[in-house]
């Protein structure tokens, strides 16, 4: 199974910029899209139809053109999960729950803290109860993949010029101690398993073509749990899709 996550920056202008032909090219059997901005009577699933996405689940934000997750896939689910029933949250369309056999996929799109107080202790919060989430969802479903836009970077490695971005909301000591307990309590980086080069990078700012100068942050993320270890075969960033300020990310496991 290949499971593909993008950060949209809105659906509709990544649909008009060729997202439902690069999607059918891509291979993949599951797509978590990330900061859709649309509401579902505004998404327009047959676009992806030819691809073979003939399943699409969509969790929006109560507010018209902001935040929102969605789950393509080829193949029915067992299960759709919406939220974390928390409201303060699932109002914000963030989370978002795919079950296949054994497998459970998890799409989300954590809050972004760059508006800095309030927002900044909205994201850490939401943080705190994500994990617990996680941990809790552990106990029934092991088998676990969690992807999406974590707004955050990890380690220096996943930023330009780190030392600059220290005090900076994606960067911030705090978040980077979250990622350290997320990834002690059993789960696995992907990416990280298979490339440990510099400059791999999901997510550029759209301004001082920082794209072109390779000048990005890596917050999209694809992590499993210990369970999944054996079934991982691959994972990659795919910079050459310009359908957003992010590109995707993909895993494959087997089965």
């Amino acid at each position: 199974m290949k499971v593909l996550s993008y950060n949209l920056n809105g659906i509709r202008s990544a649909a008009s910029k060729g997202l439902a032909d690069y999607l059918a090219q891509s291979g993949a059997d599951v797509v978590c899209f990330q900061e859709t901005k649309a509401q579902p009577d505004q998404i327009d699933n047959s676009m992806f139809w030819d691809g073979g996405y003939t399943h699409c689940y969509v969790h929006s934000a109560e507010k018209k053109g902001y935040s929102g997750v969605a789950i393509l896939s080829k193949k029915e689910p067992d299960r759709i999960v919406t939220g974390m029933n928390k409201p303060e949250f699932d109002s914000e369309g963030r989370v978002l729950r795919a079950d296949f056999g054994d497998l459970s996929v998890l799409c989300v799109y954590v809050p972004s803290g760059t508006m800095g107080g309030a927002r900044q202790d909205f994201k850490m919060a939401f943080l705190d109860d994500f994990l617990s989430f996680l941990n809790e969802l552990r106990k029934e479903r092991p088998n676990l993949l969690v992807c999406g836009d974590f707004n955050i970077c990890h380690k220096p490695i996943d930023i330009n010029h780190p030392k600059k971005h220290e005090t900076m909301s994606g960067f911030l000591p705090e978040e980077r101690a979250w990622f350290d307990q997320l990834i002690e309590s059993g789960f696995i980086d992907t990416f990280r398993v298979f490339n440990q080069q510099p400059d791999q990078y999901s997510w550029w700012n759209y301004r001082y073509f920082a794209r072109q100068k390779n000048l990005g942050w890596r917050i999209d993320y694809h992590l499993i749990t210990e369970p999944l270890r054996g079934r991982l075969t691959a994972a990659a960033i795919h910079s050459e899709a310009v359908h957003s300020d992010h590109c995707p990310v993909s895993v494959e496991l087997i089965g």
